[in-house]
C-alpha cells in the first residue's frame, strides 16, 4: 500500500536533492571561478541536469534497478516501459513514479560533481558527451552493484546515501579528468582567487539544506530512520566547518568564508554513506576526521601532486566519501550509538567489505574514465584552444556574459 507520509516526504526529498543541483552546485562552483567563465559553469550543471533526466527515462533508471544479474540491470524498463501510475516500488511504501524521480535527482547531481574539475578550460561538447557515456559506464552499473541488489549488496556493502555510488564515483572520475585536461595557465602559483565568495557561501549553503533530502530522504521513509540520518548529517557538516575553520585560522591567522564551506562539503560528503548507520557521536568524530583529512587532500593533490582538479572534487567528495564508508563500519557499532551489526557480523569483517566496495568501484571508475575521456577526445577534442581560454568560455562558447558591467583586475 501506498503511504501518504512516507510519499509526501520523498517528493519533497526529491525536490531538495534536484536544488542541490540546480541551483546550489551550480552556484558554489560558479563563485569559485573567474568571472569571465560564470555562464559556462551554470550552463555545465543545467545542461547535464537535462541530459541525465532523458537518459534516465530512455534506460538508465532500468540498468541501474531493473533485473537480477549481479554486474548490470536490463533494459526492460527502458523508456518506462510497465511502471504504471498506482504501482508500488518493492520494499516500498511510495509509488514507483516518485522512487524513479528521487533517484533521477542522485544520477543528476553525481556527473554535475566532476565539473569542479575541469572548469575553465573544456569544450561544452566534451561535456555533454562525456558525461552522458559516464552516466551509462560508471554511474548505472555502479549503482545496480549498491542499491540493485547487484554483487556488493549480496556481500553487504553499506552506502546509505551515496559514499560509493556518488561520492566514489565522481571523485575518481574527476582525478582522471584532471589530469587528461591539464593544468590551467598558472597553475599553481599564480591564479586568481574566486571572483565572488559570497556566491560560493550561498551555494554551498543551499547544498547544505539540499542534502537533507539526500540523506534524510534515503530512509525511504518519513520515520525514525529520517530523523537520524538528519540529524548526524547536520551536526558532522558542521563540526567539519569549524575543524576546517581552525585549522585555516592557526595557519593563516584569518579564517576564509570559502575555505569554512568547503569545509561543509567535506563534512556532508563524508557523513554520506553513514548517516542512516550511525548516532550522534559517530557524526562527530565523521565530522573532525573530514575537516582534517579532507583539508590536508586538498594541499596533496594542488601542491605535491601538482594536480589541477580546479574546484576540489577529488579531495573534498572523492576522499571524504571514501572515508565515511569505511567509517562506517566501525562507527555502526551499538558501543557508537549505531544501529549494529547483523548476526555474525563484526566491525572487522564489515571493514572489510566496505574496503573491497571502495576499492573495486575506485577502480572501475578510475579505468573507465580514462577510456571515456579518449573516445571524447577523439569524437569531439577535450580542451578549447589557448585564445578562447584567455578570452573566457562565456561569450566564446555560449556568446554571453555573467555581468553586464566592466570587470577589473584578476577576475578577468
Amino acid at each position: 500500500m501506498i503511504n501518504g507520509a512516507d510519499t509526501a516526504w520523498i517528493l519533497t526529498s526529491t525536490v531538495l536533492v534536484l536544488f542541490m543541483t540546480l541551483p546550489g552546485l551550480a552556484l558554489f562552483y560558479a563563485g569559485l571561478v573567474r568571472a569571465k567563465n560564470i555562464l559556462s559553469v551554470l550552463m555545465h550543471c543545467l545542461a547535464i541536469a537535462c541530459l541525465v533526466t532523458v537518459l534516465w527515462f530512455a534506460g538508465a533508471y532500468s540498468l541501474a534497478f531493473v533485473g537480477t544479474n549481479p554486474w548490470i540491470g536490463d533494459l526492460s524498463q527502458a523508456f518506462l516501459f510497465g511502471v504504471e501510475r498506482g504501482a508500488v516500488h518493492p520494499g516500498t511504501t511510495i509509488p514507483d513514479t516518485v522512487y524513479i524521480m528521487f533517484q533521477m535527482t542522485f544520477a543528476i547531481i553525481t556527473p554535475a560533481l566532476i565539473v569542479g574539475a575541469y572548469v575553465e578550460r573544456i569544450k561544452f561538447s566534451a561535456v555533454l558527451l562525456f558525461s552522458g557515456l559516464w552516466l551509462i559506464v560508471v554511474y548505472a552499473p555502479v549503482t545496480h552493484w549498491v542499491w540493485g541488489g547487484g554483487w556488493l549488496a549480496i556481500m553487504g556493502a553499506k552506502d546509505y546515501a551515496g559514499g560509493i555510488v556518488v561520492h566514489t564515483t565522481a571523485g575518481i572520475s574527476a582525478l582522471i579528468v584532471a589530469i587528461a585536461l591539464g593544468k590551467r595557465d598558472g597553475f599553481p602559483r599564480h591564479l586568481p582567487p574566486p571572483h565572488a565568495s559570497w556566491m560560493v557561501m550561498v551555494g554551498a549553503c543551499m547544498l547544505w539544506v539540499g542534502w537533507f533530502g539526500f540523506n534524510a530522504g534515503s530512509a525511504l521513509t518519513a520515520g525514525a530512520d529520517a530523523g537520524m540520518a538528519m540529524l548526524v548529517t547536520h551536526m558532522a557538516a558542521a563540526i567539519a566547518s569549524l575543524t576546517w575553520m581552525a585549522i585555516e585560522w592557526a595557519r593563516f591567522g584569518k579564517p576564509s568564508v570559502v575555505g569554512m564551506v568547503t569545509g561543509t562539503i567535506a563534512g556532508l560528503a563524508t557523513i554520506t554513506p553513514a548517516s542512516g548507520f550511525v548516532g550522534p557521536l559517530g557524526a562527530v568524530v565523521i565530522g573532525v576526521v573530514s575537516g582534517a583529512f579532507c583539508y590536508a587532500m586538498v594541499q596533496v593533490v594542488k601542491q605535491r601532486m601538482i594536480i589541477d582538479d580546479s574546484l576540489d572534487v577529488f579531495a573534498v567528495h572523492g576522499v571524504g566519501g571514501m572515508t565515511g564508508t569505511l567509517l562506517t563500519a566501525p562507527l555502526m557499532d551499538a558501543a557508537f550509538g549505531g544501529v549494529g551489526f547483523a548476526e555474525g557480523v563484526t566491525a572487522g569483517s564489515q571493514f572489510v567489505v566496505q574496503v573491497i566496495g571502495v576499492g573495486s568501484v575506485a577502480i572501475w571508475s578510475g579505468v573507465a574514465s580514462f577510456v571515456l575521456i579518449k573516445i571524447t577526445q577523439a569524437l569531439v577534442g577535450l580542451r578549447v584552444v589557448p585564445e578562447i581560454e584567455t578570452q573566457g568560455l562565456d561569450l566564446t562558447t555560449h556568446g554571453e556574459s555573467g555581468y553586464n558591467v566592466a570587470m577589473g583586475g584578476s577576475t578577468q
